[in-house]
């Protein structure tokens, strides 16, 4: 019962709405069927398929709220849920920024279903593995790696008469390679919507050369260094900063997003005027769905242009507080750049250090952004537009802010995953002037 359709979920909806007698009632629906496959050391470790449904229900009596959830649906057990929820509102304080549910609303769907993605099977992943393994066993390398894929729903309705539905699908793919003394180490990672875009027996290449050229690695002096960050390298940090772009959390003083005296840097220039972020849930390849947490319409929009900051998110109950207009979360970041793949950004690079990936980052000051982490799976010197020999991993402090303010170039965008993230990114690789490497890091 895990991937309902339209009709049966909306079915199950207005039941839930017609039994509950609060002042208003809210109910939604998600189901999932996520496959994966797991390898290490060469060798299959684990696989399986899981799949899930479940209905949550909140409602109101004024300003008391009460949330309950359930995976059974008969008409006993929806009645349950319902009464259950309505005894937790009874019993809840009220809350002082309640928001009532939003009206009927209009959603434009989003193509963010494949076909081939969800026509994955246990042999497709059993191939992805043998294809990731095998060319690795050949060169007496070592892989270990983790492939997930799914396709789910999401439903709600509420008692104004608000109903969305839509399907998506989801496919995660990452690598790491080793060489057998543990000396060198690559990564290839692959965030797609379409599964029929995915050639695991190419794209392991990637990571088999990255272990094989970073073996011999020589220690530099940390200090500040032009960067090329590798798309996931970059989206790891940006990631982290974008979760700062909440309107809240800068009037209140908590974000780098915060003025002194209080306000918001809405309208100022913070970044390089080359960067541009916006947001798109139709964005080819980087489709997302056409509502946010609250059930309001998504759009697309731009959220820095030519460095200055045009928008800010907007909760329902802070935009009625500061007389904005309600923005939510935008579910993709689209970031502008070049044309120019990774190679040809090194090869235009007298002297400089390439990313790979960076990895196991924290927040040290939330006012300036300012985060540490590791490189990791590949870091190489570049001289002369060519990479001369791997050096060893480095711990890094730095602020994306500062970052996004130190560009050189920016290459073509690519599809990436973001850390600490939800977000679909479409992020380019850049070279970057004077980033922080702190300390060298045994890690590889």
């Amino acid at each position: 019962m895990s991937i309902l359709t339209e009709a049966q979920a909306k079915a199950i909806l207005d039941k839930v709405i017609a039994l509950s007698t609060a002042d208003e009632c809210t109910a939604s629906l998600t189901g999932s069927v996520d496959g994966n496959i797991r390898f290490a050391l060469n060798n299959v470790s684990t696989s399986g398929i899981v799949s899930n449904t479940d209905l949550a229900v909140q409602v109101a009596f004024g300003k008391r709220v009460g949330v309950a959830t359930i995976n059974e649906f008969d008409d006993a057990a929806l009645e349950r849920v319902v009464r259950r929820a309505e005894d937790l509102a009874r019993l809840a304080p009220e809350n002082p920024e309640f928001m009532p549910a939003v009206e009927k609303q209009t959603y434009t769907p989003s193509a963010t279903f494949s076909e081939s993605t969800a026509a994955i099977t246990p042999e497709f992943r059993a191939q992805v593995a043998a294809d990731s393994i095998a060319p690795c066993k050949a060169e007496r390398l070592i892989a270990a790696g983790f492939l997930e894929d799914g396709q789910s729903f999401v439903a709600f309705a509420n008692s104004k008469g608000n109903f969305g539905y839509q399907k998506a699908t989801g496919f995660n793919y990452t690598c790491t390679v080793r060489t057998e003394d543990g000396r060198g180490s690559g990564w290839v990672g692959r965030n797609l919507k379409d599964a029929s875009a995915f050639k695991a027996d190419s794209d392991i290449r990637i990571a088999m050369r990255k272990a094989s050229e970073s073996a011999e690695a020589k220690a530099l002096e940390p200090g500040k260094y032009t960067v090329i960050l590798e798309p996931a390298a970059a989206a790891g940090l940006i990631s982290f900063m974008m979760n700062f772009f909440d309107a809240r959390q800068a009037d209140e003083g908590r974000s780098f997003m915060s003025k002194k005296g209080g306000g918001n840097k809405l309208g100022e220039q913070v970044y390089d005027p080359r960067v541009n972020i916006s947001a798109d849930p139709w964005h080819p390849g980087a489709e997302v769905m056409p509502w946010d947490g609250e059930g309001l319409p998504r759009e697309k929009m731009a959220i820095v242009e030519n460095g200055k900051v045009v928008n800010l998110e907007y909760s329902r109950y802070w935009a009625q507080k500061q007389g904005k207009r309600a923005i939510g979360s935008p579910g993709n970041l689209l970031m502008a750049g070049g044309t120019k793949s990774t190679a040809e950004l090194v090869a235009g690079t007298q002297k400089g250090i390439l990313v790979t990936r960076t990895w196991y980052i924290r927040m040290v000051d939330p006012q300036t952004v300012l985060l540490t982490g590791l490189t990791r799976d590949g870091t190489f010197y570049i001289e002369n537009g060519q990479i001369k020999h791997p050096v060893k991993n480095f711990r890094f402090n730095e602020s994306p802010v500062i970052m996004l303010n130190n560009i050189d170039e920016l290459g073509k965008p690519v599809r990436v995953a973001g850390d600490e993230s939800s977000f679909v990114m479409m992020i380019p690789p850049m070279r970057l002037r004077d980033f922080t490497f702190t300390s060298l890091s045994d890690a590889v």
